[in-house]
């Protein structure tokens, strides 16, 4: 066995707390429906799209004094899309809640993500196997991938293998396009009457699976404080030697939730919020105004230096930046098979680029530092898409600025000194240890999977919720996956997607930031969060974020 460290050591002996109905196992507990439900948007084509599992009621299970027996199940698998902490713990929680129920059930993990299911490679977990991984983070128990299962001939091959396995019900761990992948699965599998019902479970460090009934995506928990620990780490550097500005680039494209919660949590001096950005319509020259205005004033009072984070998808939520990477998105497709434009110097690519391009587009690309453009030509991801990520928009943004800055110099308005530096923060956070509370929701995530099995449910999202209240308080359950769909354009076509919940600028997260970002902007409020706490009080160890306390209606007095 490879040597541990002495944290995960300890961490292996560490037993998840779970809600109060689910303590004495699924074979004792009663199954509560709520209301019927319907799709967020789009109502009669999510419907038709579901005929079979759409309109389903949300459920909560509560404990009854008396216990059933539990018939055999095989159940299968599956950890889709990236990284996030604590997925290890909802196979753990699933494992041991199935055991429970019928000490003959068998769990099969499927390798490398959807495409296991569909190749047929799998490994059946034993005590020892699944001991190995408890409370630790990463994915790699069983691996993931992105394969979409959409596909008659993939459901077909799903299908078999499952057969192949007496496996009666599918686990799929994953985010809002992951469990689309399950409802679609859902859906198919009771049309052709297979016998094989689907659960879902809601992954994702970007907090953007969620609504009223999923409180909370795993792992953005442990993300965003390991996060916050290093913006406070640098905040505590930029304090001490006072000569540099950090630009904190930070996970989340299509949503700024990480980036919101890390600054609560740190309060730095800049904060930019992507749905905002695209809400007031700010140009990069008004974002790049902005920041310097702020950087100016600082320095007009002895400061030269600051933090600045920058959600990872920033640039697509500047309207003539989204704009031009649309259109450069279309163009591209054409150009790469072009071997003199594959041939052609850096130069030449951009003037090639710049011609092909609209002519406001054209602009805007034209104004970009050399750097960008390049990083904008690279290669796209598999929808043929730029691969934001890889966009160094904290190196554009110090770059303008240093420019801007350079100007008010050479008209008087600014005598100070600016020195940048950049950071990215993504896998940094993805594969942490969980902290107690992922450890926690997602081994009663896991457990609560197998209880909608054991109802027979099928389509559903595994919903534990009350998450601002102590574990014994959560309240166990599950809703339709159909409830979070609509639809939405890919690839040319209207398709059926969980909707992704966006930072809400009228809601009391985006509310907390904007209060105090004047405040902040001028003076050092910085908090220190430290590392992540595995032991001692509950008051340090168990807390969760401030997003979900401030949606749940918390009132934080040290913030």
């Amino acid at each position: 066995m490879t040597k541990l460290s002495p944290l995960q050591i300890e961490r292996l002996k560490y037993q998840p707390k779970l809600p109060k109905s689910l303590q004495n196992g699924v074979n004792s507990l009663e199954l509560v429906e709520g209301s019927a439900t319907q799709s967020v948007r789009d109502q009669e084509q999510i419907k038709a799209l579901f005929a079979n599992t759409y309109g389903k009621p949300t459920v909560t299970f509560k404990t009854t004094s008396s216990s059933s027996s539990s018939e055999v199940r095989n159940v299968g698998v599956i950890l889709s899309g990236g990284q996030a902490p604590g997925g290890h713990n909802v196979i753990a929680g699933l494992y041991d809640s199935l055991k429970n129920a019928n000490p003959a059930n068998k769990l099969y993990g499927f390798l490398g993500g959807p495409s296991g299911i569909i190749e047929g490679k799998y490994v059946e977990f034993d005590d020892e196997f699944i001991n190995d991984y408890r409370n630790t983070g990463g994915f790699d128990i069983i691996g993931s991938g992105r394969t979409k299962l959409e596909t008659e001939e993939q459901f077909q091959k799903s299908l078999a293998v499952c057969k192949s396995l007496g496996i009666s019900a599918v686990v799929i761990i994953g985010g809002d396009d992951s469990n689309t992948n399950a409802a679609l699965l859902a859906e198919w599998f009771v049309k052709n009457n297979a016998g094989i019902q689907v659960i879902g479970c809601p992954k994702t460090i970007d907090g953007d699976l969620k609504n009223e009934q999923i409180e909370i995506s795993f792992g953005f928990d442990t993300a965003t404080k390991t996060y916050a620990e290093l913006i406070g780490n640098i905040q505590r550097d930029a304090n001490s030697a006072k000569k540099y500005w950090h630009f904190i680039k930070i996970m989340g494209r299509s949503a700024s939730h990480v980036a919101l919660e890390a600054a609560l949590q740190t309060q730095p001096n800049i904060t930019l919020i992507s749905e905002e950005v695209e809400a007031k319509k700010m140009s990069l020259s008004s974002i790049i105004d902005y920041m310097t205005d702020i950087i100016v004033k600082r320095s007009e009072n002895g400061k030269n230096f600051g933090i600045a984070v920058v959600p990872e998808g920033l640039i697509e939520f500047i309207p003539e930046m989204g704009s031009m990477i649309s259109n450069l998105n279309d163009i591209m497709a054409s150009l790469e098979k072009d071997s003199s434009f594959v041939n052609a110097s850096a130069n030449e690519k951009f003037s090639i680029v710049e011609s092909k391009l609209s002519s406001e587009n054209a602009k805007v690309y034209a104004s970009l530092p050399a750097l960008i453009k390049t990083q904008l030509l690279a290669d796209r991801d598999p929808h043929g898409n730029v691969q934001v990520s890889k966009i160094e928009t904290e190196k554009l943004l110090i770059e303008m600025i240093s420019e801007r800055l350079s100007q008010l110099k050479a008209e008087g308005k600014y005598s100070g000194k600016f020195s940048a530096q950049s950071h990215f923060f993504g896998y940094e956070g993805r594969c942490a240890f969980p902290s107690n509370f992922d450890a926690d929701y997602c081994y009663s995530l896991g457990y609560n999977a197998f209880a909608l099995i054991n109802f027979g449910l099928t389509g559903y999202l595994s919903s534990v919720r009350n998450l601002t209240q102590p574990a014994d308080e959560w309240l166990a359950g599950g809703i339709p996956l159909t409830m979070m769909m609509n639809m939405e354009k890919r690839h040319g076509e209207m398709k059926p997607v969980i909707q992704k919940a966006l930072v809400k600028l009228d809601g009391p997260v985006f509310k907390k930031l904007q209060d105090n970002r004047q405040d902040w902007a001028m003076n050092d409020r910085y908090l220190f969060p430290g590392a992540i706490q595995y032991f001692g009080p509950s008051s340090v160890c168990d807390i969760t974020t401030i997003t979900l306390q401030l949606e749940r209606g918390k009132t934080l007095a040290s913030v």
